[in-house]
Order: C-alpha cells, then structure tokens, then sequence
C-alpha cells in the first residue's frame, strides 16, 4: 500500500498544504491567504480563528483535488513562521489576534535590556540576541499595554505550535521555534524560570506547553479536527518545526559546510553545526530539527517579501496581465539590464531592517533616465545585498569557506535572480526541484516520526530531488561588490534619521 505524507507551511500570508509520497513525488498543493490585519503602522496580526479555517480549507481541498483517501495518509507535520506569539485563552478560545513575525511594536524592549545588561544575561542562557519580533518582547508589550490580555493566557504558542494544538487537542511546544523564541535555555534545552524573570515574565512559566522535539508523534487527529479537515481519525501529527528547519531540510543542508539560505518574507541564512557561537559574531541561534545540532542564524524581515508588495501594490495592472507568467516577465526585463548599468540603491526594509530597528524601505538614487525595469533590477539587487549582510556575518563564525549555498524560497525560482545570488556571495548556488520547500521539509519530518525511514538524511536522500547550479561570474562578482559597498554607505548615511521617523509615526498613532 502507498503511504503519503501531508506537509502544512504556515507563513507570514499564506498557508500552504502539500501531499506527498514516500519517494517525494509531490500529488498536489493547496494554498490560501489569510488577511493580514494593519491596527497601526508596523503592528501585523491576524484572526486566529481564521488562520485555523484557512488550515482546514487547504486540507479538505488537497483532499478532494488529489483524491486519495484520508486512511492512506500515514503522517502529519506543520511548519510556521517563527517568532511572533498565538495566544490561547484560559476560556478556551483564541486570546487575542495572532502577532506576525514582521511586527515591530515592541521595538523599545530590546534596548531598554541591552541598556539594562539584561540582555547580556538572558545571551548566556539563550545565545541570541532579543529582537521585536520574539515573544518575549511582545509578552513585555502585552504586559505593559493589555495587561486583560496577559491574565487570561493558558498558553504561549508559536505559529505551527498552534495549529498543531487544534489539529491533536494536546498543548506542545516543539524546540526549534521555541529555542528561536528567547523562551529555551539552550544549554540545557528546556525552559529555565530564572530566564523568565529576566524578561520581568516569569508568572507566565506555566503557560509554557510540555516541549517535544520535530520528529516527536505528538498526538493525532481528534474527532473535531478530522470532520472540519476531512482527514482521519487518529492519523499521527508530528511535532514539525520552524519553517527554517523545514526549508533546510527539504533543500538538504545538513553538512556543515552548505548555507541554507532562504528568500521569502525573512530573508533567512543559516547552517548547521555542533557547537555554538558564543562570541556575539551572530545574532540568533536555536536547535536543529536534529537537536545533535544548532541551526545558526542571520536574519531579518528583508527578503522577497518586499518583491512581493512591490508588485501588489505598485505593478497590479502587470500582475493582472500577465498572471502566471509575471515573474518570468520582470526577469525577463531584468535581465535586459547590464550588471554594470547604474540602478537606485533599494532598501528593503518594508517589514524589517538588518541595519537599524526602525530603518524603512527607500529607493535612493531614482533620476529621470531610469524606467521600471531599473527599479525592479535594484529591488532584487537591494534584497541580495541584504543577504550578503548577513552572508558575512556568518563567514566570520568559520575558518573555511562554505562549499555552496542551497537556495530556497521565492528567488530559487528565478534563474536570473539565483545567478545574482552567486554573483553577488561568490560562491555557488544550488537549488532544489521542489514546488513547495517548507511543505516538503514538513513531510520528509513525518516520514521520520512515523519510522519510514530512519533519519532526516535517508528520507531526504529519497525525497529532495536536485535542481540547477549557478557558478558565480567572476566579472560580475567584482561590479557588486562595488554596488553593495554604495549599497552599505547609503544605509550608514540614512541612519540617523530612522528614529526620527519612527517618533514621528509613533506619536500619529498613540
């Protein structure tokens, strides 16, 4: 009998369910959005109640679409954003709206602890530095601003964390976004209630749920879920993991020496090893879907996601066009381009900034010569060069060179835009065949719990199909490097008027 495997990817916008063999063979894809909730600039939230609706939509839809009987789906798993905070409330309900990982609202708790040396402390337990985004910044927030809110918590989720609660009926929280949260002692691997007090919230440690790894079975269809889903009864559900674990295992970075990086809403470079950093040269560590390793991380809300909300909402008229050839459009205009041809120096700070908290998305540089192609080209350049930011970061953490860089995301899909990844890091890119990546690294995971196969690295073996390589232009490897040096001098020279601006914003909106 042929056992399939059903992968969720919760993002920042869209949920995506996929269904696949045990060799890989992908049997179809379902997607729908949910609607992003603006309440005031740089605050994004959206319905939890919706979110779970939309879960259930894309399962009964790859259901039906695909045919295969709900029985014959040997296992589950979910991966989600990271970071970001899903509150359930002691009524039994969602708490409140859930809190996207692109949300800066809670911008001024990093500082006040790095200013305070708590920050210092909380590195010694956690390896990371503290960001917006966490949920631990957002649980000071709530503390501070809805303070009804934080009584009423039974438990603290991460995005996939969530859906999973509703899909098995039992409170999990799976390691690697936990670990990515601020919220885990990474030298012990559990949670750690002096680190709780730390952060000033240590009455919500036993909001905490019990912890479980990515490959851990974590319960199974409850009667509820299964008649909203269509799936079956019992079927088994997978801890999962944070959808950077998912990508890197669906593009098969599990070798030291491969960086990971993905091009979606985050732009998210990482890769495995079996100690961490502890110097400050990186920002972000957490535990590997194989928790013998830590995933260490450079990221920020800097990717293609600004791609993205360029198109929607400057270029609708060319994306109503021209519909599912679009992006084969703007890389064709790109590509008319020369490398070497002057374009605006874009920041792509629309959801988040690498340089400066409250950095914002520009283009600098615009003259009247310039056309629309001009624009898009320093929109895919401007997110490279955001890349390379982090790139050598991570650099400084090694004593050799990586091997190559494994491509995922929206850009692993662009010719064009993956050779502008080489050219721009120097060193090779691969990508892999694969429609959906934090689907497919969902589904390699439940392959794993359910004992298919042994490891991540045998179900990979079978499952990840290899894609195109790219070797850098060594011509065009030296014109960016002059272009990301302008690119690095325009964000020094933008810096001081950052907080301005964001007071600025804040006082429109108190």
């Amino acid at each position: 009998m042929m056992k399939y495997f059903l992968g969720l990817d919760n993002g920042g916008t869209t949920t995506k369910a996929a269904l696949y063999d045990r060799n890989g063979q992908e049997l179809g894809v379902a997607c729908a959005d949910t609607e992003i909730l603006t309440p005031h600039p740089g605050f994004y939230e959206r319905d939890m109640e919706e979110m779970w609706r939309t879960n259930c939509c894309v399962i009964r839809k790859i259901l039906d679409e695909t045919g295969v009987f709900p029985g014959d789906i040997k296992g589950i798993a979910v991966c989600g954003h990271g970071k970001g905070l899903y509150l359930w409330g002691k009524d039994n309900r969602p708490l409140r709206n859930g809190i996207l990982s692109t949300d800066n609202r809670a911008w001024k708790y990093p500082q006040k602890w790095h200013a305070s040396g708590v920050e210092k402390n909380v590195f010694l337990k956690t390896y990371q530095q503290i960001i917006p985004c966490q949920a631990v910044s957002l649980l000071a927030w709530l503390q501070e601003h809805e303070p009804e809110t934080i009584a009423g918590i039974k438990w603290i989720f991460e995005c996939k964390d969530y859906i999973r609660f509703r899909l098995t009926g039992k409170a999990m929280g799976e390691r690697t976004d936990y670990s990515g949260a601020n919220l885990l002692n990474l030298n012990t691997k559990e949670y750690d209630r002096e680190l709780m007090t730390l952060f000033g919230l240590k009455d919500l440690y036993d909001a905490l749920p019990p912890l479980c790894n990515a490959t851990d079975l974590c319960g199974s269809i409850i009667a509820e879920a299964a008649e909203e889903t269509g799936l079956a009864p019992r079927t088994p559900v997978a801890g999962g993991m944070f959808d950077i674990d998912a990508c890197a295992v669906a593009v098969g970075a599990f070798q030291e020496d491969r960086l990971c990086m993905i091009a979606g809403t985050w732009s998210i470079n990482e890769y495995v090893r079996r100690d961490p950093v502890l110097d400050g040269t990186v920002s972000l560590h957490s535990i590997f879907c194989n928790p013998d390793y830590f995933l260490i991380e450079e990221s920020s809300a800097t990717s293609a996601g600004n791609h993205e909300w360029i198109i929607n909402n400057l270029l609708p008229e060319l994306k109503a066009l021209h519909k599912g050839t679009l992006y084969q459009v703007i890389d064709d205009m790109i590509d008319q381009i020369d490398t070497d041809e002057f374009c605006p120096v874009f920041t792509p700070f629309l959801m988040g900034s690498n340089v400066h908290q409250n950095a914002k998305a520009s283009f600098v540089g615009i003259s009247s010569f310039h056309r629309r192609a001009h624009l898009l080209r320093a929109v895919y350049e401007g997110i490279v060069f955001s890349h390379r930011t982090h790139f050598e970061r991570l650099m400084k953490t090694r004593t050799a060179p990586f091997a190559c860089i494994r491509l995922a995301g929206g850009a692993a899909k662009s010719a064009v835009w993956a050779q502008m990844f080489a050219d721009v890091m120097g060193i090779p890119v691969e990508t892999a065949d694969i429609g959906e990546t934090g689907a497919l690294g969902s589904a390699i995971t439940a392959a794993v719990a359910c004992g298919v196969y042994k490891s991540y690295e045998e179900a990979a073996g079978r499952m990840v199909r290899p894609g195109d390589r790219f070797i850098p232009n060594e011509n065009n490897f030296q014109r960016y490097q002059e272009k990301y040096r302008l690119y690095q001098a325009v964000n020094r020279s933008l810096d001081p008027v950052w907080d301005q601006m964001q007071e600025m914003i804040d006082r429109k909106h108190r």
